[in-house]
């Protein structure tokens, strides 16, 4: 039988190895390191609980808090996924790691507090995709020299994955541009441009995975607007064109002045004296000269709108017949820019006198049903002829000449 002393402290010894005992089911956790892939479905596995006690039992409450804790569930020892349908682990979304912390409780009071770490895995669940602003429609002058960079495009991956561009052969217009670093998304003018041709290019540039298996890839569509450029020459008009690239030849523009004429705006065939700058869209203002056939200052021309002037008469049109001006249009801004082009004026007898017919009423006769050109008669059955006289030219009649017959048409 024990004293009473010793019972006491039996008691005491037990009383405090209890203790001991309940304070240590807490013990034996640690930081939680781990690493889960994006997009894992609900319930992956992220980490085991290593404490001593039972969580549920003995009095033991495990909890998560922090700002990403609501990412995870507690099943037993073990922290698992919290994702569902609507919320996927997205690593592009929710950052590269998720924080939370396991505190461990025994009746209500806090006794250890661990970190949770979870890494997020990354996945390529993304395509590249351009920039907008790098696609934007673009404007290019012709006179771009050829190796020139002309612009260039950029596309970003979510995932980080390495970008390379390629140009797709089968565009429109692909043979007017290059890559050379395929890395770099820089565009280069591989040929002349050429405004009076093709006003507009269109090419399709692909950006593609480099460092994946996938190799997902996005493609763009580049439109380019040629801007004319000052390197066509000016051309007198009505332009004849000689060839598809509308190169002209000048026309011969005639006119017709008499004796007795002077002080007279010159009107020309096949129209006015006029040139334009072969650039359309430029219209680089001309000014005209005239190099030769001015005959001392007979003839004179406007130097901005080409009207020739004659300033003396011609005082005898059987010694002096014709005159032959030889006339320049240059562009104001670039002297070197030129065209010529010959402008003849005839002397004429003045016309003092108008035609007249030889008689003031014709009569003639057709058969009913004759075909759409048939000769039409009169009395004798004679040939209907009509015949004029101007008594400018007497020993013309009808035109110069030719005999006027009437056919019904």
């Amino acid at each position: 039988m024990l004293v009473p002393w010793r019972a006491l402290f039996y008691q005491m010894v037990l009383n405090a190895s209890y203790d001991i005992v309940k304070a240590s089911l807490c013990l034996g956790g640690h930081d939680i390191f781990a690493t889960v892939k994006e997009n894992s479905p609900m319930g992956e596995f992220i980490a085991n609980i290593t404490i001593v006690g039972e969580p549920g039992a003995n009095s033991i409450r495990l909890c998560l808090t922090g700002e990403n804790a609501g990412w995870f569930y507690l099943e037993g020892r073990t922290i698992r996924l919290n994702t569902s349908f609507s919320r996927g682990l997205d690593r592009e979304v929710q950052g590269s790691i998720l924080l939370a912390s396991l505190t461990c409780y025994e009746e209500d009071t806090k006794q250890n507090e661990y970190r949770v770490m979870v890494e997020i895995l990354n996945e390529n669940d993304n395509m590249p995709h351009f920039l907008e602003k790098t696609i934007q429609p673009r404007s290019i002058s012709e006179l771009t020299a050829v190796n020139s960079v002309v612009f260039s495009v950029k596309a970003k991956d979510a995932d980080g994955d390495t970008i390379t561009y390629v140009i797709d052969k089968l565009s429109p217009d692909s043979s007017y541009f290059r890559i050379d670093l395929p890395n770099s998304g820089i565009i280069i003018l591989n040929k002349p441009l050429d405004f009076e041709t093709k006003t507009q290019l269109q090419v399709d540039i692909y950006a593609v995975e480099m460092n994946t298996i996938e190799k997902y890839n996005t493609t763009a569509t580049v439109r380019v607007s040629v801007l004319d450029g000052d390197d066509q020459y000016p051309q007198f008009l009505p332009c004849s064109p000689i060839s598809e690239h509308t190169i002209c030849t000048n026309p011969l523009y005639v006119a017709n002045i008499s004796e007795e004429q002077e002080n007279s705006v010159l009107h020309f065939s096949p129209g006015p004296i006029h040139a334009e700058d072969g650039d359309k869209d430029i219209l680089t203002p001309l000014t005209y000269t005239i190099l030769s056939g001015d005959d001392n200052g007979r003839f004179t021309i406007n130097r901005e709108t080409g009207e020739i002037t004659l300033r003396r008469r011609v005082e005898n049109r059987l010694m002096t017949s014709s005159f032959k001006i030889l006339i320049m249009a240059s562009q104001v801004n670039d002297p070197k820019k030129y065209t010529v082009t010959t402008a003849q004026v005839r002397v004429v007898a003045e016309n003092r006198f108008p035609p007249y017919f030889n008689k003031t009423t014709y009569k003639g006769f057709i058969i009913e049903n004759s075909s759409p050109a048939t000769l039409v008669s009169t009395y004798g059955n004679e040939i209907l002829i009509i015949q004029a006289t101007d008594r400018d030219f007497r020993d013309v009649q009808c035109f110069h000449g030719d005999t006027c017959r009437l056919l019904l048409m």
